[in-house]
């Protein structure tokens, strides 16, 4: 391992459903953006981290986004790890239909 390189170790792993019916509460060309920004506030606030500390995985954001801009899902099920650094990765569990 070299200096300028630190390894990361998970600190933290833990599961959530995030319900996202705030998105719904904006205008209908924004929702999938706004419901972005709530996953990134929820776990900021479970973790105690900074909102620009979480990372949003790529399966999370196509989940996301999968139906548009104006209809994002209503709850996803993720996994949030805190890393040894600080940061926050959040991934979708699994796909569930309500």
């Amino acid at each position: 391992m070299s200096e300028g390189r630190q390894e990361r170790k998970v600190v933290l792993s833990r599961e959530y459903v995030i319900n996202l019916r705030g998105a719904y509460e904006v205008s209908r060309a924004k929702r999938a953006k706004y419901a972005i920004r709530l996953i990134r506030q929820f776990v900021a606030r479970h973790f105690r981290v900074g909102a620009e500390a979480v990372r949003i995985g790529q399966k999370l954001n196509t989940a996301l986004w999968s139906r548009g801009i104006e209809k994002p899902p209503r709850k996803v099920c993720v996994t949030a790890e805190k890393y040894s650094d600080g940061t926050v990765f959040v991934e979708l569990k699994e796909v569930r239909s309500w």
